[in-house]
């Protein structure tokens, strides 16, 4: 098995621990890549993308920089392929029951959740002070690698291969919706009611992140009950949030 070039070197000169080699994230995505660098490039954390100015040949050979680009267009591939499915597997349902399942078969909690499942966050090239820190579990990381990596597929194979991969790795979450779900938030506020008057309160307690790519953190809290939620907006952080409150909740009734 070939083994890949080293990825460049880690911001204040430490060295990276390497994604594993090319076969194995290959299997899982079900594709193999005729451009390797798009593939390297969808694992490289920014924390682990080369710095302006560095100079290093594998940089220069392979172009090697952070994941936030592919992301963006794996978010739009990924938008249209569950729309295809969708429309596909319920004939008769109407735009806002589509709305619902699209919704939540995208959002960050099922993206992170994938990622974990097929492995892509052990694959995550990421800064030595960032793995100590555990960023290849934050679900916004998992979220954007997932994305990321749909992206280069679709970059390298075209739609058929990114196609397939979506309907594998999302098969499990498709098949368990029997009824178009609700969005986090409702369903929140519907729990939040059958508890008394009090409605969820929804905090920004912090910010984080460059400002081309920021990441916001919200906290909710009903009937004293608390949540947590991080995303690249404000929307999809409380809908984080109120998943997540959602989620402690349930599993103590």
């Amino acid at each position: 098995m070939a083994v890949r070039d080293p990825l460049v070197a880690a911001p204040h000169g430490h060295s990276l621990t390497l994604p594993p080699a090319s076969l194995p994230i290959e299997a899982i995505l079900g594709h193999q890549f005729a451009r390797p660098a798009l593939l390297r490039e969808a694992l490289t954390h920014r924390s682990a993308a080369p710095r302006a100015g560095v100079r290093h040949p594998a940089a220069q050979k392979h172009g090697a920089g952070s994941n936030e680009r592919l992301e963006f267009v794996g978010d739009r591939v990924l938008g249209l392929l569950m729309a295809e499915w969708l429309a596909e597997r319920f004939p008769d349902e109407q735009e806002g029951a589509l709305g619902r399942r699209l919704g939540y078969l995208v959002s960050q909690p099922v993206l992170a959740a994938v990622a974990g499942a097929i492995g892509l966050d052990d694959a995550l090239a990421v800064s030595p002070g960032e793995a100590r820190a555990g960023v290849r579990k934050r679900a916004t990381v998992l979220a954007d690698a997932l994305e990321a990596a749909l992206g280069a597929v679709y970059l390298d194979g075209g739609l058929p291969p990114a196609r397939a991969f979506v309907r594998r790795a999302w098969d499990a979450a498709m098949t368990a919706q029997a009824e178009p779900p609700k969005d986090a938030k409702t369903a929140l506020q519907e729990w939040a009611q059958t508890r008394g008057p009090g409605l969820p309160v929804y905090t920004m307690s912090g910010r984080s992140g460059p400002p081309h790519a920021p990441e916001f953190t919200v906290t909710v809290t009903a009937d004293g009950a608390s949540g947590t939620g991080t995303a690249a907006s404000k929307r999809a952080a409380e809908q984080a949030a109120a998943a997540d409150l959602l989620g402690r909740v349930r599993a103590q009734e």
